[in-house]
């Protein structure tokens, strides 16, 4: 065995796996990435690449909750557009600002939220949603282009950020905001996609087999948040937000 095939085979079992996590409760990217940069592929390249495969994954989980009823369109109609102008924002402003001063304030969010979430015993147990107003839309529609933003600026943690936010503007439960969330997170992914592409950041002959594997991780991941519901995706969406949190005090650590 060839040391390029060990090399696609670790990215495709990594990718399977990133890809199961991320959609249940997001966060597959710190499986992903850190997997093509252990391959010796070049950070820019292992960043678009990443972005190529994890796309094509998010639209495979969003057209299976979409499929299931888990997808509200009234609301995600109104909440994409900004969603899309935050990401390019996002992707520009990230060209001439310093990232690292975000560190600290996302660090202490995703603790938060993930207490919260654990010691919390209702949130996002049952689905409460009643009907959309026009404070809550309002509401989703920053809350989208914000988001939006953040993770065409910097990204870490915005699949957890999208579930806990959407629960509490919408009083959904994890599966539903899940679901909203998941098709929020591929429109901001397809948006920094397309400038790794233009940039020609993407090495397709491990993209595309990294991608079928994913695919395949986040069609049986969303089966399974969608038979078990929030009693599974609330433990993992808790864990996968800690680990980020971990990730991320690792990393201003060294």
């Amino acid at each position: 065995m060839t040391i390029i095939t060990t090399k696609l085979i670790f990215l495709c079992i990594a990718g399977f796996f990133a890809a199961f996590v991320d959609s249940i409760a997001g966060g597959g990217g710190i499986i992903s990435l850190p997997a093509f940069l252990i391959s010796g592929v070049p950070p820019h390249l292992a960043l678009g690449t990443n972005k190529f495969s994890s796309s094509c994954a998010s639209l495979a989980s969003s057209l299976k909750f979409a499929k299931s009823g888990k997808v509200d369109t009234k609301i995600l109609k109104f909440l994409v557009p900004f969603t899309f102008i935050g990401a390019i924002i996002g992707t520009n402003v990230v060209l001439i600002v310093n990232t690292k001063y975000l560190n600290s304030i996302v660090l202490t969010l995703l603790i938060l939220v993930s207490i919260y979430s654990l010691f919390s015993k209702s949130v996002g147990m049952e689905d409460n949603f009643k009907c959309l107003t026009k404070k809550s839309l309002f509401l989703g529609m920053l809350f989208a282009a914000c988001l939006g933003f953040y993770d065409g600026f910097f990204g870490p943690g915005t699949g957890s950020f999208l579930i806990f936010g959407l629960i509490y503007i919408y009083n959904f439960d994890f599966v539903r905001s899940a679901g909203n969330g998941k098709v929020l997170n591929f429109v901001s992914n397809i948006t920094s996609l397309i400038v790794f592409i233009i940039n020609g950041q993407i090495n397709y002959s491990l993209g595309i087999p990294v991608a079928i594997c994913m695919i395949l991780g986040a069609r049986i991941g969303t089966r399974l948040a969608l038979s078990r519901g929030a009693n599974l995706i609330k433990p993992i969406f808790i864990t996968i937000s800690l680990c980020l949190a971990v990730k991320m005090i690792y990393g201003i650590v060294h």
